[in-house]
């Protein structure tokens, strides 16, 4: 019975355990922390907010428009078959495409809260409209990080492409439930946005957008923290000696299983470590690169989480499509470097 109690009381314990430790690490580690908490909070105020604030200010506007109807009705032909979503779900698809992360899962929870879409449509919408926008591809990882522009739009097209896969696979998501809407239920119970009230609904929609901005700033921060800790304690360099029989065994340099990690955690820390590898392969680094920004790493995952809490909506099928979304991405890379000669950038 006493093994028993002591591993019900670590179950209980566990979180408790771990703000502990990570409490403990910020005052150990300070020196290091610091510039890393720094650089985690000029990353959000340089990148991050000029890339996705005004997004999220016209996502907000546009949900007070009959913009999504207008979606819905004109390629509900297209979003049905392919992806078992009524064409509604249409403006979350091509927002979360052009936006980047989190405007995708941001617009399927509002979807859920108006009713607009049915819990487990909603579900197959946080599969896959959740991406990483084109100006974060092309412009910092492409251009910025790689050098390149044509490597950008390698890995944006792939990652489209991953994303639709994705969709395509997740229209089977609890298929045969009978939680669906009727027609009759496409009421969006956002106010009408009308001349009169304009300045009321840009004011809601500029303080929702800030209250989002600043959730996405506090997880970049604290996961630059937490990279920062592991590098500092020895833990990552731990973990590289440990994966390294595999890393030899599938014939990948060791020096990427650092950025790697990283990038599990936060992915622009851990692309712009693989971007700055030098190898003659220089396939491996944009393979690489293109399940990170498939998978989006834990600070987004942590972010959809925060955003879904509020609804009835499970986060299962958003994990495993990022999962398989990584996956493909880095599988549709490698196709496209060793058919398409223009895309193979091998020295």
């Amino acid at each position: 019975m006493k093994p028993s109690f002591y591993v019900i009381k670590l179950k209980r314990n566990i979180l408790p355990l771990i703000f502990l430790g990570f409490t403990l690490c910020l005052l150990i580690f300070s020196k290091s922390n610091l510039p890393a908490v720094k650089s985690g909070l000029t990353l959000w105020a340089t990148s991050v907010v000029p890339s996705l604030f005004p997004f999220f200010v016209s996502t907000e506007l546009l949900m007070h428009t009959n913009i999504v109807n207008i979606l819905g009705n004109i390629l509900n032909r297209y979003m049905k078959p392919l992806f078992n979503i009524r064409g509604e779900g249409a403006f979350a698809f091509i927002m979360g495409i052009i936006s980047g992360y989190p405007v995708g899962a941001k617009i399927a929870t509002n979807f859920r809260k108006n009713n607009i879409c049915s819990k487990e449509e909603c579900e197959r919408l946080l599969s896959f409209t959740n991406n990483s926008g084109p100006l974060f591809i092309i412009g910092t990882v492409g251009i910025l990080m790689f050098g390149s522009t044509a490597i950008g739009l390698l890995l944006f097209i792939t990652h489209i492409l991953a994303c639709i896969s994705v969709g395509i696979i997740f229209r089977f998501w609890k298929r045969n439930s009978s939680n669906t809407l009727s027609p009759s239920h496409f009421v969006n119970k956002n106010k009408p946005v009308s001349f009169s009230n304009l300045g009321e609904v840009l004011a809601d929609s500029i303080t929702s957008s800030i209250s989002t901005i600043l959730l996405i700033g506090g997880f970049v921060v604290i996961f630059s923290s937490v990279i920062s800790i592991l590098k500092s304690s020895g833990i990552l360099n731990i973990l590289s000696t440990c994966l390294s029989p595999l890393f030899n065994f599938i014939n990948i340099d060791t020096s990427f299983i650092s950025p790697i990690i990283c990038g599990f955690l936060e992915i622009t820390n851990g692309i712009n470590s693989i971007s700055s590898i030098a190898c003659k392969k220089l396939s491996i680094n944009i393979i690489l690169t293109a399940f990170l920004l498939g998978f989006g790493g834990i600070s987004v995952l942590l972010q959809v989480l925060s955003i879904t809490s509020k609804t009835d909506l499970s986060i299962k099928p958003y994990i495993y499509g990022k999962l398989l979304q990584g996956i493909l991405a880095s599988v549709y890379t490698y196709i496209f470097i060793n058919v398409i000669p223009f895309f193979n950038f091998d020295l």
